[in-house]
């Protein structure tokens, strides 16, 4: 166990990328020690991403790609504007009501700073905002992209915990609206400690439009339930309210209809069984794609290969990670480290609660200082035990680790969504990270109720019947 883990920590010190560091530290400690033919160490490395869940990463990656060169996210925050704009601090709950419909598309952190964060702080700060308020609600925002479905941090998660995938992105729904109340009570308290308006004017029209979109868009599975109670398939029932939705969206011009249409055929189509987690990856692509081409038809060729490229090196570096990290996971447990860390974590304790504290620091430092996907993957095969053993829904669990995991992307040394928001503000990272400090108090409040109140996560997959 000293092997492997102070090959790994001795590299991760000296600026070793954390992947190479995995696999270096594993292939040292299967040298020395023996246990294992080094051929192994391929094979090991092969069978980690040789899952039907992994094929969802590259297919959200896609989706979020296409989304932001469709002009999606233009749409999504005019659309916010007209919503909670007039509101006083508006922008701050722009930011925030886009990022709850981006994450409805995307799945990651970083897509959401990166796309919407780019219009997000530019508009703040042309509306008289800080730089640092304005980069501090875009990175608090930013983690409700993994939270609210869809999700590829869950993906990995139900691949490496062996979960439903869609009981996961079900668990994510309320936690996620948790997260967006208590982020837009922390806007409400700085404007009116700052004493700011509105950043638009209060419109009946403009409320009502955005209102009118709400109430198309939730119509559309209204409608196709009672088509179905009429008589027609569900398919042709889907066919023909797909087809009045494109009428009205064409004829009134919306803004941002057809955009929030995608959580809806994701979550409506996984909850029907049309579709599994992995194959609503590809539908939210041929969303992305139909939205870009045909819809608004601001994509061109050039446009979606620049797309797809940039897709195969983010999938390419994440799919290396979990290589790395399988093999590392594996000699974890064969070497009986993880068990030697899960007898000791329950030498100090059998109470699930005290263990769920104890878990959320541990996370909480982990993703301080490790890649999501390679946290989740070293992570689960040590914790899932002891999970089980105490009686914990390892759906529950998997909302705690990933959200414990979002709120490390904001920190120093290898927050990435830390990185991205420095970049796009053209702020040092001292004084990003001074920014989002504020707002570690909302996330951490969201934590602890979801720590402590199953039900957050649990209610609406036992009212699915996707878990027990």
């Amino acid at each position: 166990m000293l092997l492997l883990l102070g090959g790994f920590l001795t590299l991760m010190l000296l600026g070793v990328p954390v992947a190479i560091a995995m696999a270096a530290s594993s292939l040292l400690y299967i040298l020395v020690s023996g246990v294992t033919p080094d051929v192994t160490l391929a094979q090991r490395m092969i069978a980690g991403v040789e899952s039907f869940p992994l094929l969802a990463v590259p297919f959200f990656i896609l989706a979020g790609n296409l989304m932001n060169i469709a002009g999606v996210t233009g749409r999504i925050y005019k659309f916010a504007v007209a919503l909670v704009g007039w509101m006083r601090g508006g922008l701050g709950h722009v930011n925030i009501i886009g990022s709850v419909i981006f994450s409805g598309m995307s799945g990651t952190a970083i897509a959401d700073a990166a796309g919407l964060g780019t219009i997000e702080i530019k508009a703040m700060k042309d509306h008289g905002y800080s730089t640092e308020f304005s980069v501090g609600v875009t990175a608090a925002s930013a983690t409700l992209g993994p939270i609210i479905p869809p999700s590829l941090p869950f993906v990995i998660y139900g691949m490496m915990a062996n979960v439903s995938i869609g009981a996961l992105f079900l668990g994510g729904v309320i936690p996620g609206v948790v997260l967006t109340l208590l982020m837009m009570a922390t806007v409400t308290y700085f404007a009116h400690k700052n004493k700011w308006g509105s950043d638009t004017p209060f419109s009946w029209p403009q409320l009502g439009s955005a209102g009118l979109e709400i109430v198309v868009v939730l119509s559309f599975p209204m409608a196709v339930w009672l088509l179905t109670v009429a008589g027609l398939s569900t398919n042709w029932a889907v066919g023909l309210g797909l087809v009045a939705l494109l009428a009205i969206d064409w004829y009134f011009d919306f803004s941002a209809v057809m955009a929030l249409m995608a959580p809806v055929i994701l979550i409506g189509g996984m909850t029907l069984g049309w579709f599994t987690p992995t194959e609503a990856a590809v539908a939210a692509v041929i969303w992305s794609l139909f939205l870009g081409l045909v819809r608004y038809r601001t994509m061109t060729l050039k446009t979606v290969a620049k797309a797809t490229f940039d897709t195969i090196e983010t999938t390419a570096s994440v799919l290396f990670i979990v290589t790395a990290a399988s093999i590392f996971a594996w000699l974890l447990t064969v070497s009986q480290a993880a068990q030697m860390l899960s007898d000791w974590m329950l030498s100090i304790t059998h109470n699930k609660w005290v263990f769920l504290a104890l878990a959320n620091v541990l996370i909480l430092f982990v993703g301080c200082f490790i890649d999501t996907t390679a946290a989740i993957t070293i992570l689960v095969p040590i914790l899932l035990p002891i999970v089980l053993k105490l009686g914990i829904d390892p759906i529950h669990f998997g909302l705690i680790m990933t959200l414990n995991l979002m709120i490390g992307l904001l920190h120093p040394p290898l927050g990435m969504v830390l990185f991205v928001l420095a970049r796009v503000a053209k702020l040092s990272v001292e004084r990003t990270t001074i920014a989002i400090l504020p707002w570690l108090v909302p996330l951490m409040a969201a934590l602890i109720a979801i720590t402590y109140i199953p039900e957050l996560t649990l209610w609406l997959p036992k009212y699915m019947g996707l878990s027990k």
